[in-house]
């Protein structure tokens, strides 16, 4: 059972603290690492033309950068998204999160969905770094996303992610726990779109997340227990 006396610290070492809107100005960016820094979460999660600099102004911390990669739609050539992994990491990210491709999964083309995701783990893990597969769970319907859970686990990927935030719906309490039932323990489930509250936040955690991407981090951890 999650504790709902979990203290905001605790907390916050479960968030990726993000930003992704298109229109995020580097003083926005900046911000968001001073933020990260002062509430320890655990990663800044941007797009990944700001890695470098994420990885200059979170050198020496705790708080790891992640890029995404395909980022919102996944529709594009496995070798941009492997291009897109491999100049993020040496940039300076310490994790990538890459769309699914889910017209192809839509398709029930499972062959190329998954060796568009193994060719990104491949050269995030060369290059020591965690991959997390974004499944866009309102776009799925469950068979769907059990499907999606299973090949990403069998190309080695080390989490599974809900939502990208742009897509149709968020995350949801039934999503994480069909996620963590599919995938079992091996796996992290990070569920992320519309998390508000302290409240939503636990919720998906009982669930069986054990990763939550926000933007509203600094709101959660502030609330009280």
């Amino acid at each position: 059972m999650t504790d709902d006396t979990l203290s905001g610290t605790a907390l916050a070492g479960m968030i990726d603290h993000t930003l992704l809107r298109p229109e995020a100005t580097t003083v926005e960016i900046e911000r968001l690492c001073r933020e990260a820094r002062e509430y320890s979460f655990a990663s800044v999660c941007v797009n990944s033309c700001h890695v470098r600099l994420c990885a200059g102004l979170l050198a020496g911390s705790h708080v790891k950068v992640c890029a995404t990669v395909g980022f919102p739609l996944g529709a594009m050539s496995t070798q941009a998204k492997v291009h897109e992994a491999a100049r993020a990491i040496d940039d300076g990210a310490h994790e990538v999160e890459m769309v699914m491709n889910i017209g192809m999964l839509k398709s029930g083309c499972r062959t190329i969905v998954e060796e568009d995701i193994r060719a990104v783990v491949q050269a995030a893990h060369r290059r020591r770094a965690l991959v997390k597969v974004i499944l866009e769970t309102g776009l799925l319907q469950d068979e769907e996303k059990i499907i999606a859970c299973n090949i990403a686990q069998h190309a080695g990927a080390d989490f599974v992610k809900t939502s990208t935030g742009f897509g149709r719906g968020g995350a949801t309490v039934a999503d994480v726990a069909l996620m963590r039932k599919t995938v079992g323990p091996s796996l992290g489930v990070k569920a992320s779109g519309g998390i508000r509250t302290r409240e939503d936040a636990l919720a998906l955690m009982e669930a069986g997340a054990n990763r939550l991407g926000a933007s509203a981090g600094i709101h959660i951890v502030g609330q009280k227990p």
